[in-house]
């Protein structure tokens, strides 16, 4: 669906890409997470043809729209029919109104004008905006407008979305909103391609997470692989409640009390088994266990500072 390979950019001195590679592959949802300046935008907008990359590869739909220093147009038109792109900052017609600004959009991706209509309707329906589909946008809150950049980027119906930040500046109302709006582009079949820096949103709605720091992708995989590589490298910190006292002074691991027969366990892997055979030794039984997993912020922040 859309591969970069070996990406390098530079701004002057500045190596804003430095031989960045990422897949993302038919039907994810990938979050592309990094902080300020990590180069997330540039690999959007390269990506797009927008800006020119050095060196590297990017092919879109099994298309090689660039190579080591140019595009090649053609294919890079054909591939961007097949592309919604919502951008972090964007400049919308303040004088237009969002019908009018769905009509000229449209009319750039060369949809039928009855098929039209029925689009930006049904995309008015769904990102909230139909009651305010007759008003100047230059009236709009930073929240509808990111909600008309939303309507944009579906309006060719595209296979990949690409979204730069997509809730910035959206209440919780209007961020639980988005979320639902990009499952329901998966369930469709379309694949989405998202850029953020607030964790919890990508943790929420990502079944893929890239990791990209000072232009370089450090990990890149499933949540549940990343945090399963983390627990076995900082250890597995396991909650359990037992029947009665148990004595933890001959275990193999940490143990610490935190409340009446409730322990802090810390093992350097997965050792709910060997726990339920050393609290039966002691005639207990254990009530309640749960292994504590670390938050992808907690991942992240050990990610970068590595």
């Amino acid at each position: 669906m859309m591969r970069v390979e070996n990406l390098v950019k530079f701004y002057k001195d500045v190596k804003a890409l430095n031989g960045l590679n990422l897949e993302v592959k038919p039907g994810q949802i990938y979050g592309f997470l990094g902080p300020n300046g990590a180069g997330k935008s540039t690999t959007i907008l390269s990506t797009l043809g927008l800006i020119f990359p050095q060196q590297g590869r990017i092919q879109l739909f099994d298309l090689e729209v660039f190579r080591d220093g140019k595009f090649d147009e053609n294919k890079l038109v054909q591939a961007k029919k097949r592309i919604g792109y919502m951008p972090e900052h964007a400049t919308l017609w303040d004088f237009l109104t969002p019908v009018q600004t769905l009509d000229i959009i449209a009319d750039a991706f060369k949809i039928p004008k009855t098929e039209k209509e029925k689009r930006i309707k049904e995309l008015l329906d769904l990102v909230g905006l139909s009651e305010a589909k007759n008003r100047k946008v230059g009236k709009f809150s930073k929240g509808m407008r990111q909600r008309l950049l939303l309507a944009q980027a579906l309006i060719n119906d595209p296979d990949l979305l690409i979204l730069d930040e997509p809730m910035s500046g959206l209440d919780p109302k209007g961020i639980a909103e988005f979320k639902d709006i990009i499952r329901e582009q998966r369930k469709a079949g379309k694949t989405v391609f998202f850029s953020s820096h607030i964790l919890a949103h990508v943790e929420e709605i990502c079944d893929t997470v890239g990791v990209i720091v000072k232009g370089k992708l450090i990990r890149e995989g499933s949540l549940e692989e990343i945090k399963r590589e983390f627990l076995e490298k900082a250890g597995y910190t396991i909650i359990l409640e037992t029947s009665k006292p148990v004595d933890w002074s001959s275990a193999p691991w940490r143990a610490s009390p935190l409340g009446e027969n409730k322990y802090r366990i810390v093992a350097e892997r997965d050792i709910r088994e060997e726990l339920h055979d050393y609290v039966a030794k002691q005639g207990a039984k254990i009530l309640t266990l749960q292994i504590k997993e670390p938050t992808l912020e907690e991942i992240f922040l050990k990610m970068v500072k590595e």
